[in-house]
């Protein structure tokens, strides 16, 4: 897989899949820049490097229509303030006259194309569509970790027509995530939280627990695990709250023994909230144990949307190891080692 130092740039249009696919307010302004703020170093060092750039993503779930909420003018102005250069968004993100603009442009030049969802085909991975949004580029760069377990044309189907690798953001992401997975210190812990028993997430317990010392699961998951009744391949060392009235937050108790097994732990691992921090009487869980794993010194990682938000709101995010931008990526890629999107780069 070739990473942005493998390729000579200058004066290349570079096409850049980024995920922009971030929360909005009401009246369209950005809620959560986190994605956003972690593609800009690849940005940075392409306009450095005199590229002509033109970035890509989705936004929400339009489904193959053209939703004006939906439409990345929110994403072009963060873009301008955190590059502090113009940004021009494109009315669309494939045709003759947007291939045209491309051609035109000058190196150091941004171009953000509009929300790939707005056509249907990019979900369907749709080969004629692939090669329309390949005709913008010399080179393809995926620097959207989040979005690198879906099969959608713009993450597996460019790759087949352009020279191909990852930015930094991605090649950040799978320096980290393989450490935690082939060589991690022990003693290890992973806490597995969130509101609900997926199949990810249980591959991901299963996981765990072969190779490392404990899992400590939210009640959420407990319960999922309870009413499905699944069996655990290392039950022995999972470990779920103690209180019979789960799903707000765990009780004192319940955190007294997750704080003593994260200050053994020498690497951590984190996904998912284990309360409803949405509210803030029930944010004492999470709160501690995201207190307890930066006090602990272990080598950390967190990821998971609300897992990351609830740190930025804390404002704890740099005293992480590492904070993923991917949620069910991340998942996908600690459990199995690989995602679609990544196995892509790697065609001849």
């Amino acid at each position: 897989m070739r990473t942005l130092k493998n390729f000579d740039f200058r004066k290349k249009r570079v096409l850049v899949r980024c995920d922009f696919n971030v929360p909005l307010g009401k009246q369209g302004e950005v809620l959560d820049s986190f994605r956003i703020k972690k593609t800009i170093p690849t940005i940075e060092y392409l306009i450095k490097k005199e590229a002509k750039v033109i970035l890509m993503s989705h936004l929400g779930r339009p489904e193959g229509k053209v939703i004006e909420s939906l439409r990345l003018a929110p994403i072009q102005n963060k873009l301008m303030e955190y590059l502090d250069v113009s940004v021009t968004k494109a009315p669309d993100c494939v045709g003759p006259e947007i291939e045209k603009w491309t051609y035109q442009m000058q190196p150091g030049e941004i171009l953000l194309l509009e929300n790939l969802r707005f056509h249907q085909e990019e979900k369907e991975n749709d080969d004629n569509f692939a090669k329309d949004l390949a005709k913008l580029g010399d080179i393809y760069i995926n620097d959207a970790f989040a979005n690198s377990h879906r099969s959608h044309a713009s993450m597996v189907g460019i790759p087949k027509y352009l020279p191909s690798g990852v930015g930094f953001l991605i090649e950040k992401e799978v320096n980290f995530l393989t450490k935690i997975i082939e060589n991690p210190k022990k003693p290890l812990v992973a806490i597995i939280g969130g509101a609900k028993i997926e199949k990810s997430k249980l591959k991901l317990i299963n996981k765990f627990s072969e190779e490392g010392e404990y899992v400590l699961i939210g009640g959420l998951v407990k319960k999922g695990i309870e009413e499905k009744n699944i069996k655990l391949d290392f039950p022995e060392r999972i470990i779920g709250p103690t209180e019979k009235i789960i799903g707000e937050d765990i009780s004192q108790e319940t955190i007294d023994i997750f704080k003593e097994k994260i200050k053994e732990a020498k690497t951590i691992f984190w996904d998912g909230v284990v309360g409803k921090t949405e509210e803030k009487r029930f944010q004492k869980g999470s709160e501690e144990i995201a207190k307890a794993i930066i006090k602990s010194g272990a080598f950390s990682v967190v990821g998971g949307g609300e897992t990351v938000a609830f740190i930025n709101r804390l404002g704890l995010a740099e005293k992480f190891n590492h904070v993923s931008t991917g949620g069910g990526a991340m998942l996908d890629f600690v459990a199995d080692g690989k995602l679609v999107g990544l196995e892509a780069l790697c065609r001849k």
